[in-house]
């Protein structure tokens, strides 16, 4: 890159974690989301763009994998170890499993977004704003 766009490091955690609290990564305080998985343009606070972000599967990719590695596993403790009646344990993971994927779903989409703006992809590096 030309000396005039010199790059600035953007540290990756700080971004994830306030895309993880649905808030811009780069100021940490405007909202990221206008919806519940829509992405702003713009950040309200600072101006920063936010509509180069391509999240695209991967929240919901991850949603599912993380999903599945914490239910699972406790469906088969609580099946060998309690011995619930088959529709109470069926009703009572598939509420677990929607409300934790409910939960996840947005905050994983804001960790994506801050990635991508931490690490430049996507267009989010073509200008620097000092």
């Amino acid at each position: 890159m030309p000396d005039s766009q010199a790059t600035f490091n953007r540290p990756v955690r700080p971004a994830m974690l306030r895309g993880w609290r649905r808030r811009c990564p780069k100021c940490g305080s405007g909202p990221l989301l206008s919806g519940y998985l829509k992405v702003r343009a713009t950040c309200p606070v600072c101006d920063e763009e936010l509509h180069h972000h391509r999240a695209d599967d991967g929240p919901a990719y991850l949603t599912i994998l993380i999903v599945g590695h914490i239910l699972a596993p406790l469906i088969l403790i609580i099946y060998t170890q309690y011995r619930p009646e088959p529709m109470v344990l069926a009703s009572s993971f598939s509420v677990g499993c929607v409300a934790l994927s409910l939960y996840l779903l947005p905050r994983l989409k804001g960790a994506i977004v801050g990635l991508q703006w931490a690490k430049r992809m996507h267009g989010f590096g073509k200008t620097v704003n000092v």
